[in-house]
């Protein structure tokens, strides 16, 4: 009787990065629908969710390769999409009749984005995310082994892009859009240089305490 080849094992590093990026992908969302006041500056809440998106991709791109962290990001689709499918059907259906009526009306206010914003999410998560492995990977390929360096750069380009495509296809022909995207761009840039490094930092450093427990696990 033959039997199987042993299943490739994955690095624990990135099987929980993989869990911590898919819970992101979902909650950046929900969380947009509050925007909040950081000194000057008044931002929407999902970009705290987006900026971990790209901590974690550029982690797994520093530990594990560019295409890996590709195939993360592409991966990310698979709850992105699903969780806006089930958002949709669960909005569908009728809320029972013993349900509160301010809660069903907040539900159905929060949750209930039209399909204009829901595209505009999907392609600019897509494309700033696939943008940030490349810069990031591009810049040690040529020599650049400063990580907060690279992930500054990178940060800063693949949230400007973001900003450009969502507020563009979300927003464009609806009102005026150049303030909110002066705005939005200013923000992301001011976050992605001040948090973005630190936390990369600190999550490879996660990434290989994982790893290596895992290793002194077997010896």
């Amino acid at each position: 009787m033959s039997s199987r080849p042993a299943a490739p094992a994955i690095q624990p590093s990135l099987f929980v990065f993989s869990l911590f990026y898919g819970g992101m992908t979902c909650i950046a969302g929900v969380l947009g629908n509050k925007q909040v006041d950081l000194g000057p500056l008044a931002v929407e809440s999902g970009i705290f969710a987006f900026l971990m998106l790209v901590v974690t991709s550029s982690a797994v791109a520093e530990m594990h390769g560019r295409e890996t962290a590709n195939r993360m990001v592409l991966f990310g689709f698979i709850p992105l999409i699903a969780s806006i499918l089930l958002t949709f059907l669960v909005l569908s259906l009728p809320a029972a009749d013993e349900m509160d009526p301010a809660r069903r009306d907040a539900f159905q206010l929060v949750l209930g984005q039209s399909p204009r914003l829901m595209m505009a999410g999907i392609i600019a998560y897509g494309t700033s995310q696939i943008l940030n492995v490349t810069i990031f990977s591009a810049l040690r390929r040529e020599g650049g082994r400063l990580l907060w360096l690279r992930a500054g750069v990178a940060s800063v380009l693949s949230q400007v892009v973001d900003t450009l495509l969502f507020i563009t296809i979300a927003f464009y022909g609806v009102f005026p859009i150049g303030g909110l995207l002066l705005g939005q761009m200013l923000a992301k840039v001011t976050l992605s240089i001040i948090l973005v490094p630190t936390l990369i930092y600190a999550m490879v450093a996660i990434g290989r305490r994982l790893d290596a427990d895992k290793q002194s696990a077997f010896t």
